[in-house]
């Protein structure tokens, strides 16, 4: 049950992303008040079976696309990132600094 509560905040964070941003599995989890659940953020999209939230803006603290294996194709998560104006290299989102959304900073 802790789990499902905190996977729904998780939906809710994401949700909040702006179109051609991305933050990470880290922020997501700062911002829930648990720092140190990065990969519970991960587990929780990961469970996902829903395309109506975006969870392919959220990315590893490098910007590596880690979770795009589930997204049923390795390629997809990267043509969504493209398709929102965002650039990837080698599995990377390019100037992420600049298209970085903090969450921390946003829903404060």
């Amino acid at each position: 049950m802790k789990d499902n509560q905190f996977f729904k905040k998780v939906y809710q964070v994401v949700l909040q992303i702006p179109i051609g941003k991305v933050t990470t599995y880290g922020a997501i989890a700062k911002f829930l008040g648990s720092p140190q659940s990065s990969r519970m953020v991960g587990w929780a999209l990961n469970k996902l079976n829903c395309i109506d939230i975006p969870a392919h803006r959220v990315v590893n603290r490098q910007g590596l696309l880690t979770g795009k294996y589930h997204f049923g194709s390795t390629s997809l998560m990267q043509q969504l990132l493209e398709n929102e104006g965002l650039l990837i290299k080698d599995n990377q989102v390019q100037f992420l600094k600049n298209v970085f959304w903090d969450p921390n900073k946003e829903l404060n």
